[in-house]
């Protein structure tokens, strides 16, 4: 029979100094802080361009809209409807393609920014935790860096938000479309009007 020795390991905890591991925490909350920023300005600039294409769209649909009322005086029949309502179909078409995009964009930096903002909100967290900890003498001279004793203590990982929060994008593109078809029907039934009575 083969002897059977146990082997002992020698089990050599690593400590982290205080004030590296409360320098790591003050990176992670100023990284994600950072990068909240950059969102909401990502979050601001596609909001402006969805406003521009508003504007340009409503544009094209008075101008549109006004030569329908101008062409009374030029004798456009009932049956040439069809050109103001193709016109209206195509723009309208566009407009919805490029606000399709838009709002998934800005739905995307948002979505990145709430992660960022629940990643910060909790470094901050423990942040806090620590410095209590810390002021009561809790962890003398430092973090075990393999788990043991306050090991993992100074861990964030990134913070997602609960499925219910995709909730919200939905909403708010359901309301776009709905009003994005209202405005054609109306500017449909406005051309048919115009022109054929």
């Amino acid at each position: 029979m083969a002897d059977y020795e146990p082997h002992h390991h020698s089990h050599h905890q690593t400590l982290i100094p205080k004030e590296t591991a409360l320098q790591a925490i003050n990176t992670i909350i100023q990284l994600h802080f950072e990068k909240t920023l950059e969102k909401k300005r990502a979050i601001d600039l596609q909001k402006k361009k969805l406003h521009k294409h508003f504007l340009l769209f409503f544009i094209f649909l008075s101008l549109t809209f006004n030569a329908q009322s101008l062409s009374q005086s030029t004798r456009l029949q009932c049956r040439h409807c069809w050109i103001p309502i193709t016109l209206l179909s195509l723009a309208h078409l566009f407009f919805y393609v490029s606000v399709a995009q838009t709002l998934r964009c800005i739905n995307g930096f948002k979505y990145q920014r709430r992660c960022h903002k629940l990643t910060l909100g909790l470094a901050t967290e423990k942040l806090r935790e620590i410095k209590i900890r810390l002021s009561n003498g809790e962890f003398g001279d430092g973090f075990a860096e393999d788990g043991g004793a306050g090991g993992g203590e100074f861990e964030i990982h990134y913070q997602e938000p609960p499925e219910s929060y995709f909730g919200k994008f939905k909403r708010n593109w359901a309301l776009h479309f709905g009003f994005l078809i209202f405005i054609y029907g109306f500017m449909v039934s406005s051309s048919v009007v115009i022109l054929c009575f």
